[in-house]
């Protein structure tokens, strides 16, 4: 039995066509997989420690060996819960909307939390190793524009390429995605679009 971790990264709930196809794909994969358990997290509403000066502080003393205040070691520790949690699934699902050509903040504040040396990532000899490992992450990308590879628009999507980039730092390498755009390109358009994503979304989820 696996474990699938649904993070949704859009504050827009039910509007959120990310959201929207991310849960057409989870819904799917219920159908297909009834022996697995999913969890949804939505980052909007988790109680995510703040990654600010006291908690980088606490994370260079305490990884360094140092002497470490009561304050420090709590502050750590409710960063590693965020991470063990992480690393606890087998499986992940994200709906990750464009916002200003990056990522949403909250989602960027996740990855601050998980990306960390011993645990999430390590260094060697021929560089950082990502320790996450062996587990498969479908993330549903949802934009305003298009943005097509191999286009001068796709030099402005630093969504998808930043968060793939930092997913397999940190080991992934079974990464796979759904696009859905453009969603302001009027209601005709955003329905096709729409429409091609839930149906790619429903087909994909049983073999993932």
């Amino acid at each position: 039995m696996s474990k699938l971790l649904y993070v949704q990264a859009s504050p827009r709930k039910g509007r959120s066509k990310s959201i929207q196809v991310a849960d057409a794909f989870a819904a799917a994969y219920r159908e297909s997989h009834p022996g697995d358990t999913l969890e949804v997290m939505d980052l909007f509403a988790a109680d995510l420690p703040a990654f600010d000066g006291p908690a980088v502080t606490a994370k260079y003393v305490i990884l360094h060996g140092e002497k470490h205040t009561t304050e420090q070691r709590r502050i750590w520790d409710g960063v590693e819960k965020v991470i063990a949690h992480f690393k606890s699934a087998d499986k992940y699902l994200f709906a990750a909307p464009m916002w200003n050509f990056g990522i949403p903040w909250r989602l960027k504040q996740y990855l601050d939390i998980l990306i960390q040396p011993g645990y999430t990532f390590r260094a060697t000899e021929n560089g950082s190793e990502g320790l996450v490992k062996d587990k498969p992450v479908m993330t549903v990308y949802a934009r305003g524009g298009e943005y097509p590879e191999g286009t001068d628009a796709a030099a402005l999507d630093m969504q998808k390429s930043y968060f793939e980039l930092a997913l397999r730092f940190i080991g992934f390498e079974k990464i796979h995605s759904i696009i859905v755009e453009p969603t302001l390109a009027g209601p005709e358009k955003t329905d096709i679009a729409l429409k091609k994503a839930l149906k790619e979304a429903a087909q994909s989820a049983a073999d993932f």
